[in-house]
């Protein structure tokens, strides 16, 4: 069995592959693949890795030794399914390997919002503190996550894992029904009702026809004007126009993103000019990005590097 990676460099270099390596006879790892070099480096393997690189039909169709397409991610909309099924190669995701690494990243960007600690950081370390006439000095104001109310959109592994964190701080959870529901299940509430309560809406839900520009104009209004939204699901959830108006207008008080709708964004993106130019129509200051990073803990990398070797593995011994 010979494989590739064909895009080693979207995990960090410090992870090992060792286990992918005992289950395969060889393994070529390259940095980053472009669409001119994926035949001829497939063209030979057995196994292909890809994280976000694209196997579509035409692709698949000239790899007749493609056995097996294993995908770093849990996401699969960059390989054909059906062509793949036609062709008699396997495709294999990971999932569940980052869920203690998401729901960590949601607090650290709910506590940092709400207790405002690089703000006084900063105020020591610009000599703010040491001016003070009194033993504290008061800048930012913070809050306690203590009987806030946590909206949740999505409901699985990381809605959950999030939902046992927020009830160790006292927060109230509020879990949503999918969007214009005619039911409602038990222990959850309405789409509407959740985004009109909650005082932190995070997001994790897959991106579905049903769920893409999912908040938008329409359900930001929905929401209250000091809301903080956290997205560290898919880019596409978002209307990424709607949400700077909201921002900017002070429609919504805060806005946390892992994730936009192109990866990586073009400088020109609306919501990246918002952070890195001062231009008045344009700019916030209630707007977070991090670059797609929730997922990456040392640790989750390694656990889905680790689960993908047992893919490989199950496939061999189904062969």
């Amino acid at each position: 069995m010979h494989a590739v990676f064909l895009d080693q460099q979207t995990f960090s270099p410090n992870i090992t592959l060792d286990n992918v390596r005992q289950q395969v006879t060889s393994l070529t790892c390259f940095a980053t693949t472009s669409p001119e070099q994926l035949l001829s480096r497939c063209a030979q393997a057995d196994i292909v890795i890809t994280n976000k690189v694209a196997l579509n039909q035409d692709i698949l169709e000239q790899l007749p030794k493609l056995k097996l397409v294993c995908v770093a991610a849990t996401g699969t909309n960059n390989v054909d399914l059906n062509a793949a099924a036609q062709l008699g190669i396997q495709v294999k995701n990971v999932a569940g390997y980052s869920t203690t690494s998401v729901s960590q990243y949601v607090f650290s960007q709910m506590l940092e919002y709400f207790s405002q600690t690089s703000l006084y950081n900063q105020d020591s370390a610009q000599g703010v503190w040491q001016q003070s006439t009194t033993f504290c000095h008061h800048s930012g104001e913070i809050n306690e996550l203590h009987g806030k109310n946590l909206g949740i959109v999505g409901y699985g592994n990381l809605g959950q894992a999030v939902a046992k964190i927020g009830e160790a701080f006292g927060m109230k959870i509020l879990v949503a029904e999918r969007p214009y529901a005619a039911t409602i299940r038990n222990n959850r509430l309405s789409f509407e009702q959740v985004l009109s309560e909650a005082d932190v809406l995070t997001l994790h839900c897959p991106q579905t026809p049903e769920t893409e520009n999912l908040i938008n104009a329409q359900t930001l209004s929905l929401m209250k004007p000091n809301a903080m939204l956290i997205n560290t699901a898919r880019g596409a959830l978002v209307n990424s126009y709607d949400l700077h108006a909201a921002l900017k207008n002070k429609h919504l008080g805060y806005g946390v993103l892992d994730v936009l709708e192109q990866e990586p964004p073009s400088a020109e993106h609306i919501l990246i000019r918002a952070i890195t130019t001062q231009e008045p129509n344009i700019h916030l200051d209630n707007l977070k990005i991090t670059a797609h990073i929730a997922w990456a803990s040392i640790e989750s990398q390694q656990r889905l590097l680790n689960l993908l070797a047992d893919n490989i593995s199950h496939f061999k011994s189904k062969c």
